[in-house]
């Protein structure tokens, strides 16, 4: 929790107490998750590279690889100072072009190796840009959930957890957050959602610092609570090559929208970030399969036609 110093009544902040309490609970939250993957796992442990950027600030990067259950994750926190925030972040803000910035950040992504396990996502970051006026701030985050094969009873404690993690803020904020998930995690061109979601916020600023960083830190909780069970029950569900060619397959839809749509992505790029840590997202191994077909009532059509359709999960 952040030191009652670092804001007022007035939600004016002090912004180098700020960037040290939230770095301080990314670090702390980068290795939770790490801890979490390598007791899931069971044989593989993270390695972990400090990073300096450019213009100031660094990171932390935290990748696994070829582990028992996870065949590739990925862990970074970043700190980042520029000049001039880069185009994914000021397209719907042109007010604050050639702005100073510093961004931290968490980002995670799990690709496990087995199929019927699914790829999790979550991220959670503070951008805060100093103008000629006041420092101005603002939160974003969310995570979401990527099946190859889907269970109702996956999907729903999913969003049952993510539905807990926003009631701290109000009762209908999951309902929104989810739709902006749903819309967010989706490829035009495929006309196809990315996976079942999850929750998905930008530029949060309209609470007290106070609450919204609070928030910040349900999402990361709640992130845990709802991947580690989903996980824990499908790690050893035994699969065949048919399987893990679906997979493969389908996390070529993963690596197209990271590519062409992950606003975090575009910002890590367009401000010269790492690209090594930046794309620590892509799964090791993927396949594209020139107009493949799954077999007619076929547990690859269902996640298609069922689970890949936006519905209310906790009805």
């Amino acid at each position: 929790m952040m030191t009652m110093t670092a804001f007022d009544e007035n939600n004016l902040i002090n912004p180098s107490q700020v960037i040290q309490d939230i770095k301080s609970y990314l670090l702390k939250l980068q290795n939770q998750i790490c801890q979490f993957a390598e007791l899931e796992d069971g044989r593989a442990t993270f390695i972990k590279e400090t990073w300096q950027h450019h213009s100031g600030g660094g990171g932390i990067t935290c990748v696994l690889s070829d582990g028992a259950v996870f065949e590739k994750a990925g862990v970074n926190f970043s700190h980042v100072c520029g000049d001039e925030l880069p185009q994914a972040a000021t397209k719907l803000r042109p007010d604050l072009q050639g702005v100073s910035f510093e961004a931290l950040g968490v980002s995670v992504v799990m690709h496990p190796k087995n199929p019927y396990a699914p790829t999790s996502h979550f991220n959670v970051r503070f951008i805060l840009v100093n103008t000629k006026e006041k420092p101005l701030w603002w939160f974003g985050g969310g995570f979401d959930l990527t099946p190859y094969y889907g269970f109702d009873e996956d999907c729903k404690h999913w969003h049952a957890m993510a539905k807990t993690a926003c009631d701290f803020l109000g009762v209908d904020v999951y309902q929104h957050y989810k739709q902006w998930a749903d819309r967010y995690f989706y490829l035009p061109h495929r006309q196809e959602a990315r996976g079942i979601g999850g929750i998905f916020f930008d530029d949060l600023n309209n609470q007290p610092f106070a609450q919204c960083f609070e928030f910040m830190q349900k999402v990361g909780e709640y992130y845990l609570k709802a991947y580690q069970p989903i996980i824990a029950r499908r790690k050893q569900v035994p699969y065949g090559e048919n399987e893990r060619a679906f997979q493969l397959n389908r996390r070529g839809r993963y690596v197209e929208f990271n590519l062409l749509y992950d606003r975090g992505t575009l910002f890590g790029l367009q401000s010269k970030g790492r690209v090594e840590s930046i794309l620590m997202s892509l799964p090791p191994l993927v396949a594209w399969s020139y107009q493949s077909q799954p077999q007619v009532e076929s547990a690859e059509v269902a996640l298609l036609e069922y689970f890949l359709k936006p519905k209310n999960w906790l009805e």
